[in-house]
């Protein structure tokens, strides 16, 4: 990767949307009046919003341009059918069911596979991927390896799965108990982490020789191809698509969420290697939630931005500048003293808050402490993906069971920002650095079963 201030962003700029940043006084009372939960805020009471780069990117004048011939046909509209070509293209799969977004694939899956009182194995289950196993009343297990839960390791791909771990689950459960495996490319829950080359197709070789269904959440697969390229001296010669077809052979089928790695503000999709079985199942139950086959809840100037936006996404000028913004926030970050998970990832740079607020114990949620107190400070909107986000309580038990991280997700909208947005960031953390001891954590109110993050309500500890 080329240092970045020999550089600059592949594109130039012909639309700007203003953002303003709210005063202190102002800042506090909405944030209280949102329940200290950032979900609740408007986003016009955002400075900078780095909730998620989900649906947030800046399509391209080449998108746009694609969006004028959108073919609203309810059946067979030729913007499907470049979709279906651009899979076959990129990730070498038959066939694809077009979804609003990715959870709704998620959606479909978990309905084909996934019964009561089983397990999905996989790498770090991203919070719909883990909500939409509960709710099928299925447990997630999350195998990844030892250095990809510390926060300061220095590993090339700490997304990987631990494949003793899963060798052993695959032994101990029949496929009626743990009847699917998902990958996650880059692992989003500890840091936009990347899985390495080998590790995936071992992980599909154990797949096959217990004849388990092996899929890949893909939603941010490019910038997990990327990292194979710059991190795997193997793949320094070969481009992204080939990169992406070898990683895709290794699996039966994925999911993806195309609001992140393919630029477009909504859109998804179930996609299988070859297996015409599963796709006709799967065809029938996105009737019933979705819509037709060849449009799946999207209309049809959504299915040709996604298409087209697939081709940008693997664009390796694009990767670089993207994946060199997020790594000078994070460098940023460390220079200012601020404890971040390294190295940094793909989407975004994930601050622990576990260390950087070490006087604060789990119970009183550091990370959502952290995340509040950086929008009182800048106005600048983060997340919260530790004890809030993967903590529970234990149903024999009833105690709280924490999880291994506690992270604040500064995700990094693509095409959206600049450098100078992400000094602002860095300037904020630096001047929360200076009073971090005087942060009392905070405690829940108020918090549903599933995905407690979003909707869940705070106070502030006194």
């Amino acid at each position: 990767m080329r240092e970045r201030d020999t550089y600059a962003e592949p594109y130039r700029i012909k639309m700007v949307e203003p953002i303003k940043q709210k005063d202190r006084e102002t800042r506090e009372q909405l944030i209280k009046e949102a329940h200290y939960n950032l979900f609740n805020l408007k986003a016009d009471d955002v400075y900078i919003d780095l909730l998620t780069d989900s649906g947030t990117s800046a399509m391209s004048a080449n998108q746009w341009a694609g969006m004028m011939i959108g073919d609203e046909s309810y059946a067979g509209c030729k913007n499907f059918y470049n979709l279906q070509e651009a899979l076959k293209d990129i990730f070498g799969y038959r066939y694809v069911v077009p979804t609003h977004q990715g959870r709704a694939a998620e959606h479909i899956l978990m309905n084909m596979f996934v019964e009561k009182d089983q397990a999905v194995a996989g790498n770090m289950h991203f919070d719909t991927t883990e909500g939409h196993i509960r709710l099928r009343n299925a447990l997630p297990r999350n195998l990844v390896i030892e250095e990809g839960l510390d926060p300061s390791f220095d590993h090339p791909f700490k997304g990987d799965i631990d494949l003793n771990k899963l060798e052993e689950e695959l032994k101990q459960n029949d496929p009626s108990k743990l009847p699917l495996i998902i990958i996650t490319a880059t692992c989003n829950n500890n840091g936009g982490q990347p899985v390495s080359m080998d590790n995936l197709k071992k992980a599909y070789e154990l797949a096959q020789k217990y004849r388990r269904p092996l899929f890949i959440d893909a939603a941010r697969y490019a910038e997990n191809c990327y990292f194979i390229k710059t991190r795997d001296p193997r793949y320094r010669e070969s481009s992204i698509k080939d990169i992406a077809r070898e990683m895709f052979s290794y699996a039966d089928g994925c999911t993806m969420s195309s609001k992140k790695d393919a630029l477009v503000n909504i859109g998804g999709f179930l996609a299988f290697k070859d297996n015409e079985a599963w796709y006709e199942e799967a065809v029938q139950r996105q009737i019933c939630y979705e819509g037709f086959r060849t449009y799946g809840g999207l209309a049809g100037r959504d299915l040709e931005a996604l298409a087209r936006g697939l081709y940008e996404g693997i664009e390796e000028d694009y990767l670089e500048e993207r994946i060199g913004q997020v790594r000078y926030l994070g460098h940023s970050l460390l220079d200012a003293g601020v404890p971040i998970v390294t190295p940094v990832g793909g989407h975004g740079v994930f601050v622990d808050a576990k260390n950087f607020l070490s006087h604060l114990p789990q119970k009183y949620l550091p990370g959502q402490a952290v995340a509040v107190e950086l929008y009182r400070e800048s106005g600048i909107r983060s997340i919260e993906l530790g004890t809030v986000a993967f903590g529970r309580t234990d149903p024999e038990t009833g105690e709280a069971v924490y999880p291994e991280q506690e992270l604040i997700r500064l995700a990094v909208p693509r095409r959206a920002y600049t450098d100078r947005h992400m000094d602002q960031v860095t300037r904020a953390f630096a001047r929360i650095a200076e009073r971090k001891t005087e942060i009392k954590g905070m405690e829940i109110t108020y918090q549903p079963e599933i995905l407690r993050h979003f909707t869940a309500r705070f106070r502030l500890r006194e």
